[in-house]
């Protein structure tokens, strides 16, 4: 084997090692960008819009619903919590009647 080919195959693996490690790096006292803990509480009055996304479970992240409230935060819901499945046919009810508006 070359030293260019060798030289080049270091150097590939080392960016990838780089690229790796800084795309889940949480020091201490820095937040994960996911929800690591979810609420069954019905919250739907702290609520805002009518939007959400939903995360899927990857340690440390939890499945959770996550919503936006009136202070600016976001808000973690458990899936199964019968508040957050209400809160999402409403939404999909919502936008039924706004599309049968446009027609």
């Amino acid at each position: 084997m070359s030293i260019k080919i060798l030289s080049i195959t270091l150097l590939l693996l080392s960016i990838c090692v780089c690229c790796h490690s800084s795309e889940d790096s949480t020091g201490p006292g820095i937040k994960p960008p996911c929800c690591v803990g979810v609420t069954t509480s019905d919250m739907s009055a702290a609520v805002v819009g009518e939007t959400y996304r939903e995360q899927a479970a990857r340690p440390p992240c939890v499945k959770a619903v996550i919503f936006n409230t009136g202070h600016g935060k976001q808000l973690c819901a458990d899936p199964n919590a019968q508040w957050v499945k209400d809160r999402k046919l409403h939404r999909y009810t919502h936008i039924l009647k706004v599309f049968a508006q446009m027609n």
